[in-house]
Order: structure tokens, then C-alpha cells, then sequence
């Protein structure tokens, strides 16, 4: 796959060189305003298959016709018709269109209809790089009423429900991400942050990495550390063992490995026979500067019923946090915890709007808000 970033002067300019170079089966990926030397110009990242112009090659078997073959139909805006492709296909179109409308409707918020406060925190929005969607949300929410504050409408996108909270009252409580993204981390230091609060608390922490990777020794040793308990349970089997004696501990932490090849979450936990576990809770964990491209992957692979809250981790190594709002709305699930600071202990706290709020306007980390206070 070919991929190539252009920038315009607006977002019509920066299209039309896309298909000028790319033509119309070029993928939008990513849109973004850039702050440039001359003032705010449009960047979009896109993306063509070679092959997908290559002569002959038309459907997903490379058929072309021959052979007995029906050549696919594509509609003249270059998209494949739903019933020829499966279900992740349509969800990667359906993308498409709403990157190509969003691209449309965009010049069309007029910053001009807001009140000056309300235009402001949007611009500021906009340097945070918060996506399209998300601000024509809040644009459009604002522009009804000139009275109303910014805060509620982002709570709307981005609502928070603290882990420890009334909402989270299963025992079992999975930590799964992308590898790198501070999973086993954040699983150690909720741990310790419970058992600060309730010593009398029976904490269990598990380590499902079938890899025997470095997470397993850290927990292992955390665990011995801390007076918690430690499994593994790396199959269907031995989560059977563990579940059979979960009615021993107060609270089941379990590490999650990061998914390989093309599996996905909800595949993952039925391997595991977790997928009609009615007291569990999962938890994706996420650091703040991956692309938009890999977060849209992420919450493809990641989304399922099972799939409760959003953990953010490494908020001191990001320089913009509008991925926050982002991944809310691709996955319309509230934020549970945030983590930050290299350390162990007191480094992960519950979330709570005005944490949040204050970590996207002010860049004011959570651990400065509890010292200050």
C-alpha cells in the first residue's frame, strides 16, 4: 500500500491534490489542521493500493473476469457495494465516507456563529488535535445555545466514571491494549493503590502471556512484594482453575498480552472462556500519541461487549492530549483511570471530569492537581 500525506491551503485544496496523484480509489486516513509558517493549512495523510488499478485485478480473489469470474462492481465514488464484502470491509468504507463528509462539512463551521469564549476553547481544541467529528459535535452543540459552557458538551464525548467507583463493581477486571501501551503497569499499580486503600482487600493479579514474557516476572515479583496473589492462567483451562477459585479474593486483576496478527479482543477472551463472564470488566489501556490511522485500528479490534472503559497511561511523555476525546468517540466508552509519572506508587488515580478537563486546557497533570490540592 502507497501512502502519502499532502497539505492545501484548506481542506478542498489538500483533496483536490489526493486525486490528482492518487485518483479516486485513494483512502483518506487521517485529516488534520497543521500550524504552519503562513498561518493554519489542511494535512491529509491518504492511501492507494497499487493493485486496486493493476489491469485485471477486481475483486478480493484477484479475478478479473476470466475464468468463468464476475468482475465486483464498484459505484462511481469507488467503494465496494456491502454485499460483496465482509463485515470489517464495510467498516473500513464506511470510515471512508465519514473521513470524505467530515472533510466537506468542515469548512463550513463558521467559528464566526460562536460566542468569543466558546470560538476560543474550540480553536484550542483544534491545536490539540482533536478530530473533525468530535468538534463538529461540540461545534454544532454550541452554536445553539451562545450561553452554553464548553465543559458539558466534551463531558457528553467524554464522560469519566472513576475505577473504585459504583460502577465498577465486578471481580474480575481485564487489562488489554496494544503492546507497549503500559498494561502491566497499570495493572501493578492499581493493585497497589487498592490495597493502600483496603490492607485487608484479597487482590489477585494474573499474568495471561502464553509468551512467558517480561510482564509475568513483574507481576510475579510485585505480587510476593505486596502480599497479592498470583496465577497464571494462559487457556481456557487454567482460567477454568482460576475462576473456580475466585470466590477466595476480593478483586481478579488479569494482564492481558497484546493481540497478535489479526485476532481481536473479543476472540481473545472467548479463547480464554471469558466471554459470557457476567462479573467481569475489561479495560483498554492506552498511551496518548499513537496516529489517528492506529487508534481507528485499535478500536476496530478492541470494541466489543465485553470491552467497558478507557485506561490512559504515559500522560507525562505526550505533548497533545485530543486523543483522549478521539478515542472516546470511536469507542463511546467513559474514561476510568488515568496513570502517569515513572514510579510505581501514587501514579494512577481515578478519573474525574475536572481532572481531565484541566489535563486537556491546561496540560496540568494529574499527580500537580493532588499536590496542589
Amino acid at each position: 500500500m502507497q501512502i502519502k500525506t499532502f497539505k492545501g491551503s484548506d481542506t478542498q485544496a489538500a483533496l483536490a491534490r489526493v486525486k490528482a496523484e492518487l485518483g479516486d480509489d485513494a483512502i483518506i486516513l487521517n485529516t488534520k489542521s497543521v500550524r504552519a509558517a503562513g498561518g493554519m493549512t489542511c494535512e491529509i495523510t491518504a492511501a492507494i493500493d497499487p493493485r486496486a488499478s493493476a489491469p485485471g485485478v477486481r475483486n478480493g480473489n484477484g479475478n478479473g473476469g476470466g475464468n468463468g469470474s464476475k468482475p465486483t462492481q464498484r459505484d462511481p465514488g469507488g467503494f465496494m457495494p456491502m454485499h460483496d464484502t465482509n463485515p470489517a470491509d464495510w467498516n473500513c468504507e464506511w470510515r471512508q465516507i465519514k473521513d470524505h463528509l467530515m472533510a466537506l462539512v468542515k469548512p463550513q463551521m463558521n467559528m464566526d456563529d460562536l460566542a468569543p469564549r466558546q470560538r476560543v476553547a474550540l480553536k484550542y481544541l483544534e491545536r490539540e488535535e482533536v478530530d473533525t467529528q468530535v468538534m463538529l459535535k461540540v461545534f454544532l452543540d454550541l452554536k445553539a445555545d451562545p450561553e452554553r459552557p464548553i465543559l458539558p458538551v466534551l463531558e457528553s464525548v467524554a464522560p469519566c466514571y472513576g475505577f473504585g467507583s459504583k460502577k465498577w463493581l465486578q471481580k474480575i477486571h481485564v487489562f488489554a491494549g496494544p503492546h507497549g501501551a503500559g498494561k502491566t503497569s497499570c495493572l501493578v499499580r492499581l493493585a497497589l493503590r487498592e490495597k493502600q486503600l483496603k490492607p485487608k482487600q484479597r487482590i489477585c493479579v494474573v499474568a495471561s502471556d502464553e509468551g512467558q514474557g517480561k510482564g509475568r516476572l513483574v507481576l510475579r515479583h510485585y505480587a510476593d512484594l505486596s502480599g497479592l496473589a498470583f496465577r497464571e492462567a494462559c487457556n481456557e483451562e487454567e482460567m477454568e482453575a482460576l475462576l473456580k477459585e475466585a470466590h477466595k479474593f476480593d478483586m481478579i486483576l488479569i494482564d492481558l498480552p497484546g493481540l497478535s496478527g489479526k485476532a481481536t479482543l473479543a476472540e481473545r477472551l472467548e479463547d480464554l472462556g471469558l466471554s459470557d463472564c457476567r462479573d467481569m470488566a475489561a479495560h483498554l489501556v492506552l498511551a496518548p500519541y499513537f496516529s489517528a490511522s492506529q487508534y481507528a485500528e485499535i478500536a476496530r479490534r478492541y470494541c466489543c461487549p465485553q470491552l467497558q472503559s478507557l485506561i490512559w497511561t504515559k500522560l507525562d511523555e505526550a505533548c497533545t492530549f485530543g486523543a483522549l476525546l478521539n478515542m472516546a468517540r470511536l469507542t463511546e466508552l467513559p474514561v476510568s483511570a488515568l496513570s502517569y509519572g515513572p514510579g510505581l506508587k501514587n501514579t494512577i488515580t481515578p478519573a474525574v471530569g475536572e481532572m481531565l478537563w484541566r489535563l486537556i486546557f491546561k496540560h496540568t497533570l494529574p499527580g500537580a492537581q493532588a499536590e496542589r490540592n
